[in-house]
């Protein structure tokens, strides 16, 4: 229904909304870190500002002018894309993903047609989005063991510098290479790009983003400049399993819980009882009964002991 030539598909953390998932098929895979640089510093169809529509093309939105945009200046139009269509796909738990469809001049410009297609299959495919998301929780396995931190150094142009002996091991579980060859840090690309849209002042999401890893492990990526003197422009990304409070809290978004049953299942994984938490959030003890069940229903957890191991990862 809607014909591309390239594309990228991001899952995002649904918070600071940075890429961690991708999955790309593009003419340009060597320039990659670049193009994802440039992505980040354009504020021009930048997914954390699209709302209402969710879509955006290019051609349409600066009237055919798509010099005004850093990323096709500096990189696409070497590649002779002659139109890009951006989606996200966002809903009011957060910003679960966001999808650039390129097409090259061989193809003609997007119509307010396909802008309409993308905009209308937006909402159902958040929600399944949200869904499937929330379904890796139903898994809790251990972390891949490390004796050391796992650390990936990046310099500005998001080229790297060096990383630790684990960093690739983890890199090759969330991002499968083909065949033999390295793993491209993708997930560490996105962390990075966002610290430097930060400095730019182009956002002001933090610098990180958790990514499902396997089995209903989560892993959290951050982005932070070195602040050691003498050590230049690098960027350091440190990968670590994310922990029990914001793993709750993505949990909470993804299984669609409320804002009192989030708060609930806050206090239900301090070890509160019913009691306890009736007396906290000012409720009976009737009506905690019935949020949980609530909590139950949208988790499909049978009883509090796997909700909360679900939950946390403990």
């Amino acid at each position: 229904m809607v014909a591309f030539d390239a594309y990228a598909w991001l899952l995002t953390d649904p918070v600071t909304e940075v890429g961690g998932s991708p999955l790309a098929d593009v003419p340009w895979l060597r320039e990659l870190p670049r193009q994802i640089r440039l992505k980040y510093l354009t504020p021009l169809n930048r997914w954390t500002t699209l709302s209402r529509p969710p879509v955006a093309c290019l051609r349409s939105v600066t009237g055919d002018r798509p010099e005004e945009s850093l990323v096709w200046r500096e990189l696409l139009v070497r590649y002779d894309v002659s139109d890009v269509a951006s989606v996200v796909f966002r809903d009011r738990y957060g910003c679960w993903a966001f999808l650039e469809l390129w097409r090259t001049r061989s193809t003609r410009r997007y119509g307010d047609a396909e802008a309409d297609v993308l905009s209308a299959i937006a909402e159902p495919v958040t929600t399944a989005l949200r869904r499937c998301q929330a379904r890796t929780f139903e898994f809790n396995a251990p972390s891949p063991e490390r004796s050391g931190p796992v650390v990936l150094m990046l310099t500005a142009d998001l080229e790297v510098r060096a990383q630790t002996p684990e960093t690739e091991e983890y890199l090759r579980l969330l991002v499968p290479p083909d065949a033999d060859h390295r793993p491209i840090p993708a997930g560490a690309y996105n962390v990075a790009a966002q610290m430097l849209a930060v400095e730019a002042g182009v956002d002001d999401h933090s610098p990180s983003s958790r990514v499902h890893l396997a089995d209903g492990v989560w892993l959290t990526l951050s982005a932070a400049r070195l602040a050691q003197a003498g050590v230049g422009d690098e960027i350091a990304v440190t990968i670590e399993r994310t922990s029990p409070g914001e793993r709750l809290d993505l949990f909470s978004r993804a299984c669609g819980l409320t804002t009192r049953e989030a708060e609930l299942l806050s206090h239900l994984a301090t070890g509160a009882d019913t009691r306890q938490i009736a007396e906290s959030m000012f409720l009976s003890e009737h009506t905690v009964q019935d949020h949980l069940k609530a909590i139950f229903a949208k988790t499909g957890a049978p009883k509090r002991s796997v909700l909360l191991a679900r939950a946390t990862g403990r």
